[in-house]
């Protein structure tokens, strides 16, 4: 039986996930700020096949990270096999360009947050364990309608990698997942189109990085193509396009 922890558990893509987890007999622990919605999904999963426990728990709130993992780690027996790190929100790039206050918020949310997480975890992980965490394509480029989201992606793509390639020699995955659109709560004012996945099939495609113990996924594959063109545009052409 697998033992994990799903960290911003409410949000459409670990739901999914967690319902694939469920199928197979997961223990999961659920952490996220919806008391509510949290016994919700976790009365669904256990329908599904899982035993569940859950918390709440501020991202923000860094001092009680340890306090709050603690008792995660307790509520599965001692052991975990997998942390799912999947919290985040798409601010408003316009109004974070006219707030400090806000711009500093958001990056604390998308980006400061998940690095402490992940620093506590690869503290009590063992070694077999996976950390997955979902960062963005976005944060592979900054562009002018979401630079503030993607460098806070991009600051958590950067920390995995080196995060990785600290833990590799203790037999500790950690997992960088870079969706790109995908259609959720969050994205429900944007127009959809052909580029646009489902949170199952995000979910589809994390469940398989974590068996397969991948570095990096691209989620739906086809945007490591499209990331690596835009990439290589030299940036005084790049400044010049609108995205």
């Amino acid at each position: 039986m697998q033992r994990v922890i799903i960290i911003g558990a409410t949000s459409a893509i670990a739901e999914a996930t967690a319902r694939r987890l469920a199928a197979r007999g997961a223990a999961i622990h659920l952490l996220g700020r919806q008391p509510g919605r949290l016994e919700a999904i976790g009365a669904d999963l256990r329908t599904r096949g899982a035993t569940t426990s859950h918390a709440v728990l501020d991202v923000n709130d860094i001092a009680s990270h340890s306090q709050v993992l603690d008792a995660a780690w307790a509520a599965l027996g001692g052991s975990v096999d997998i942390v799912l790190i999947a919290h985040g929100t798409l601010p408003d790039q316009q109004a974070c360009d006219a707030s400090v206050e806000l711009c500093l918020r958001e990056f604390s949310t998308n980006g400061t947050s998940t690095i402490g997480l992940c620093v506590a975890l690869a503290q009590r992980l063992q070694p077999g364990a996976t950390l997955a965490v979902i960062s963005s394509v976005a944060g592979d480029r900054g562009r002018a309608s979401n630079y503030l989201y993607g460098s806070a992606k991009a600051a958590v793509s950067a920390f995995l990698s080196g995060l990785g390639q600290r833990l590799r020699p203790s037999g500790i995955n950690v997992l960088t997942l870079k969706p790109g659109f995908v259609d959720t709560p969050m994205t429900a004012a944007f127009k959809k189109g052909a580029l646009w996945a489902t949170p199952d099939k995000v979910a589809a495609g994390i469940v398989r990085a974590i068996e397969r113990r991948r570095s990096v996924t691209y989620l739906p594959g086809f945007w490591w193509a499209i990331m690596w063109v835009i990439k290589s545009i030299p940036e005084r052409i790049f400044r010049r396009i609108k995205l």
